[in-house]
């Protein structure tokens, strides 16, 4: 047995106090005072493998083997392998009490009867791989018929490289547990189980159903092809789900729509509330209602299953004439989904479904609610988590709260490793958009579009984009680049009528189509939206309040308006959670109103309704900033500093230096455009100014000389 040697353990504890063959200078690694060591010498420095295979040649082989059969994961008292209890029970090595008792003493057992590391790793480093296979068959073998779970014991099997069938139908076993509430453990235990040998198409739906879980849609797109274009592909619904999902995700819900319809509605079964969804979101209402008719019933009782089916009822009712009933469905599907944990392929959760009902129907703050909620309770998994984040942005920003929005885009930037999804990515383009066109700054207005314009260029439109595209509509009035949107929007007319034109989907819609044309000055283009909203007005409150607004906009463009009027409708637009455009309308009706008392009172509603305010300017289709300073200032309000202008000239001669009409400045900050042109020039005599160019030059120095660090 001298060729067969092998560590000793008590001279692997290296510097224990145990071990006698080592000397000190060795304990805990090579002597300084020696030339340093090469390749050669390398193998054989303490702690290496074959160091260790030198130590442990003091120990007979029935010591080894017994150390090896407890390194693979065989453990104390039994069962042992065969061959080493058929040899004890024969008596041709010494019994396990003293076959253990010789390990321990040596030093190479721990307490609890498990080999010390480095020894270990020695036996398993250098044994020949065969064996050791060999030995982990036996072991998987002995926990079969013990009737015992490998647990966690396969995924290291798997990961050392065995292939046996029943570790791998173990951790796909641990895989379909883990898929709906861990999709990223499933993912793994899915790839180890294809390690140990799992066929490969067996898993392929699972395994892309986690991938797209997790955010990984290319890898989610690439099963999915390869399991499609097979003969009888295995988990074919659940495949379809995940390729819906993940179409749905990449901005193209009528791809969605055409896999459920090659799918056929008899072969759909439990996916059927997800096939109407689709559907609908891409204008196929007939196609929806044969996959889902009309008073279908969940797949099961389970939540899940309910959830599913009231989200498709949901969507299905917010198309009605009245559609009051819609939202409360999409509620309590929002709500069970939550309590199921669950993360399941759908082209939308029912959280965002309900959140987008609720902004359609003037409630953002509910909306902001709804998403909260379905973000604390993790629904949908990590891949919808920047979706319901962006909703909650655009709730925040309908609100007038800008803050509150970019704190949502950034969660939704950092919700998971991935980046947004082209979907997520236009609606993130769509909300800088508005925030910039709110905040009046036209340099970051004019970036945010050439970003959007990227963005929408890998989306297609369909039902729950609306809101996004709707304010790159005005956008593009106001940028007078409506011809980039133009057939993107004649899409968006032609699914809603292909759906009946539902008010609660339509009216947020033709609300930005009245925005544009007051931008374009076009009342031609104005008048079909104008009477969708005052038709939809007999059932629907919000598009009862925008009709009022807009009939208000037209006579302030007018300038044939009272005041009462333009405030109730300003008011009335708060009430439906849009505060910033009730402001900017009585801004405007303020700079045009002829007598100073319905000046005042129009400033003092925008300021109401819009209190929190800034000195920059707004521009054209800008919401008036509001300063916290009293408004209606005629005669300039606080005295000189030491800049030579007073608090409100140095608000006015900012707009100036952007470059604002006398209009401009009136709306900016919420004064008539005469009294405007009298602080430019009030400040032209004051600064000494000759002329215009000589006015903006000394502007410069004034406000400079305020702020020399900005300079």
């Amino acid at each position: 047995m001298a060729g067969d040697h092998q560590p000793s353990a008590r001279e692997l504890l290296n510097g224990n106090g145990r071990g006698t063959h080592l000397t000190p200078s060795y304990v805990n690694g090579p002597d300084p005072a020696e030339p340093s060591a090469g390749p050669e010498t390398d193998l054989l420095a303490p702690g290496s493998p074959h160091y260790m295979a030198q130590q442990l040649r003091g120990e007979n082989a029935a010591v080894r083997e017994l150390l090896l059969a407890l390194s693979v994961g065989f453990s104390l008292p039994g069962p042992l392998p065969a061959e080493l209890e058929r040899k004890v029970a024969g008596g041709e090595v010494e019994s396990l009490d003293s076959l253990v008792a010789r390990a321990d003493a040596s030093g190479l057992l721990h307490p609890d009867g498990t080999v010390v590391g480095t020894a270990q790793h020695a036996l398993l480093t250098l044994t020949p791989t065969a064996r050791i296979h060999a030995l982990q068959r036996e072991l998987v073998g002995s926990f079969a018929a013990e009737c015992r779970p490998l647990g966690d014991f396969a995924r290291e099997l798997a990961r050392s490289g065995l292939a046996d069938p029943r570790v791998a139908a173990e951790l796909e076993g641990a895989g379909n547990k883990a898929l709906e509430r861990d999709p990223g453990l499933a993912a793994q235990l899915y790839e180890e189980a294809l390690l140990a040998g799992a066929d490969e198409w067996a898993t392929a739906a699972r395994r892309a159903h986690a991938a797209s879980a997790t955010g990984d849609l290319d890898t989610a797109d690439r099963i999915i092809e390869g399991l499609f274009v097979r003969p009888e592909p295995p988990d074919l619904r659940l495949a379809v789900d995940v390729a819906a999902a993940v179409w749905a995700q990449r901005g193209m819900l009528g791809r969605s729509a055409d896999v459920y319809s090659w799918l056929g509605a008899g072969k759909v079964g439990p996916s059927a509330p997800a096939a109407a969804v689709a559907m609908i979101g891409c204008g196929n209402r007939a196609g929806a209602e044969s996959m889902f008719p009309s008073g279908s019933s969940p797949a099961s009782p389970t939540l899940l299953a309910v959830a599913q089916a009231q989200t498709a009822k949901g969507v299905l009712e917010s198309l009605a004439g009245d559609p009051h009933q819609g939202l409360p469905l999409l509620i309590h599907a929002s709500d069970m989904m939550n309590a199921s944990g669950a993360s399941v392929p759908f082209p939308d959760t029912p959280g965002s479904l309900a959140a987008l009902v609720a902004l359609h129907s003037g409630e953002p703050h509910l909306a902001e609610t709804i998403v909260r909620a379905a973000i604390a309770g993790g629904q949908g998994g990590d891949a919808a988590k920047p979706r319901l984040f962006l909703l909650q942005a655009w709730s925040a920003m309908q609100q007038d709260n800008p803050e509150d929005a970019r704190l949502a885009i950034n969660e939704a930037s950092k919700a998971n490793h991935w980046p947004l999804v082209p979907r997520d990515e236009f609606m993130c383009s769509a909300l800088e958009v508005g925030l910039a066109r709110r905040s009046g700054e036209v340099h970051g207005l004019v970036l945010a579009w050439e970003r959007a314009r990227e963005a929408m260029l890998h989306t297609s439109v369909d039902l729950y984009s609306l809101l996004p595209w709707g304010e790159l509509m005005i956008t593009a009035a106001r940028l007078r680049e409506t011809r980039r949107v133009s057939h993107y929007l004649d899409d968006a007319w032609k699914l809603l009528h292909r759906l009946g034109d539902p008010p609660l989907w339509a009216v947020p819609l033709h609300w930005a189509g009245v925005q544009a044309a007051l931008l374009n000055e076009s009342p031609a283009d104005l008048a079909p939206h104008a009477t969708a909203l005052a038709r939809a007005a007999d059932h629907s409150h919000l598009a009862w309040v925008l009709a009022a607004a807009g009939k208000a906009w037209v006579s302030v463009l007018a300038a044939n308006f009272l005041a009462s009027d333009v405030e109730a409708a300003a008011r009335g637009l708060n009430a439906v959670g849009m505060p910033w455009e009730g402001a900017r309308l009585a801004g405007h009706a303020a700079a045009r109103a002829d007598e100073r008392k319905d000046m005042v009172r129009l400033l003092s509603c925008a300021r109401d309704l819009h209190p929190q305010g800034s000195s920059a300017g707004t521009g054209a289709s800008g919401p008036p900033e509001v300063r916290n300073a009293p408004a209606a200032d005629n005669n300039g309000s606080l005295p000189p500093d030491g800049g030579g202008l007073s608090e409100r000239e140095k608000e006015v001669a900012r707009l100036v230096l952007e470059g604002k009409t006398y209009r401009e400045i009136g709306e900016a900050i919420y004064i008539s455009p005469r009294t405007a042109e009298h602080h430019i020039a009030r400040m032209r005599r004051r600064l000494g100014a000759e002329n215009r160019s000589d006015l903006l030059v000394r502007l410069r120095l004034a406000l400079g000389a305020e702020n020399p660090q900005r300079e």
